[in-house]
């Protein structure tokens, strides 16, 4: 029997939370941080009901037994313009059935509209480096693959077809290529292709399962995390998936590499020292700097664009939080004082953060100036829809 598509993106999340190994983390309420611009998105929880989640690489954690709706994973365009993201606005209580659509709205939260407006799930979306389209993840026929489209919405195209869950993680920088997860194989393993669809090529063949990949800001390389060796590493190759070399080697793991924006270094959580802590290092990892020290785990490092600062979540103050630090671990400050969670800052251009705020169960899209000030609501979620 066919799974049901709810089942299927199960599953796709379940892929997504392998690829985030989120090292120490094991509360699953954190979604991976994101940089653009000089803003900052990221994922909180504050009042509500506990649910189970999941939590997933580049994205939010999904609730898997949520009882409202909730706007979520906001995803800058590449000009800071727009704001994608997915929502499941038409929650069925009774049979939980999910219907996730993608939404675009501008900065302020206006001229929201549907791209997908599918009785299928599409999520996860990922914009082009022109800002002209958006991949994202569909079941719409009846099995979880790629698909694009125009950011208005139109010329939909399907990518892949591969029988299994494929997941993608982001175009190159300079666009030509689509990568994406597959567990086409039997496991994980990391494929591009071109934007049409066509060209696929699988860049890693491991015995493992290899994930968290990352584009260097050239293009020339990709930063991926894999157990092909028994133990979670950091491993850089070329972009062909040639070459991979181990660069962390340590009997801890090591995972969650982001490239800085000049490609020179990398910021990855290790527990080598016993604690998920935040490190940087050159791409050689031979000078290595160590961002955080707590005794509760820090995760999720995401660089500013000018690659001078580093926001991350931080378990320090019992609750995830988002900080911010210099890149050599100096001036650390906390951007959020919450009762709940706080996860997934992504900065954008005009010193703003937007982010995922979840009241008495319901999760909306703000946006809030770097300082604290200025809160702006940008979604309203509906009412769930009642059983009949």
């Amino acid at each position: 029997m066919e799974p049901g598509p709810v089942k299927r993106l199960a599953f796709a999340l379940l892929i997504l939370a392998l690829s985030a190994t989120v090292l120490g983390s094991c509360s699953g309420d954190d979604g991976d941080t994101k940089t653009l611009g000089n803003r900052l998105t990221f994922v909180a929880r504050r009042v509500g009901e506990y649910d189970v989640y999941l939590p997933m690489n580049g994205i939010h954690p999904l609730e898997l037994t949520r009882s409202l709706p909730w706007d979520g994973f906001p995803v800058w365009s590449p000009d800071g313009a727009l704001i994608a993201f997915y929502a499941d606005r038409n929650f069925n209580i009774q049979d939980r059935d999910d219907n996730l659509e993608i939404y675009v709205m501008s900065q302020d939260g206006s001229s929201m509209s549907n791209l997908t407006n599918t009785a299928a799930n599409d999520a996860f979306p990922y914009w082009s480096p022109d800002g002209s389209s958006i991949a994202f993840y569909s079941d719409r026929d009846g099995n979880g693959e790629v698909y694009i489209m125009k950011a208005d919405g139109s010329e939909v195209r399907r990518l892949t077809d591969s029988g299994e869950v494929d997941i993608p993680f982001g175009f190159s920088p300079d666009g030509s290529r689509l990568g994406f997860i597959s567990g086409r194989t039997g496991r994980l393993q990391i494929y591009s292709m071109r934007a049409d669809g066509s060209d696929v090529k699988r860049l890693t063949d491991s015995s493992g399962n290899d994930l968290s990949p990352a584009w260097s800001p050239d293009g020339s390389h990709i930063a991926f995390e894999s157990d092909r060796d028994g133990n979670a590493d950091i491993y850089v190759a070329n972009a062909d998936g040639s070459n991979p070399i181990n660069e962390s080697v340590r009997p801890l793991r090591d995972g969650n590499p982001t490239w800085s924006p000049d490609g020179r270094r990398l910021a990855f959580v290790s527990e080598r020292d016993g604690n998920a802590e935040i490190y940087v290092t050159d791409i050689e990892f031979s000078i290595l700097t160590r961002v955080t020290s707590q005794p509760r785990e820090d995760s999720q490092p995401s660089w500013s664009p000018d690659g001078a600062r580093l926001a991350f979540v931080s378990h320090r103050d019992l609750t995830p939080e988002i900080y911010v630090a210099n890149a050599d671990g100096s001036g650390q400050t906390r951007f959020t004082i919450n009762e709940d969670v706080e996860a997934g800052p992504q900065w954008s251009s005009g010193s703003k953060l937007a982010f995922e705020e979840s009241d008495q169960g319901r999760r909306d899209v703000y946006v809030v100036n770097a300082d604290g000030s200025g809160l702006v609501r940008l979604t309203n979620d509906q009412a769930p829809v009642a059983a009949q």
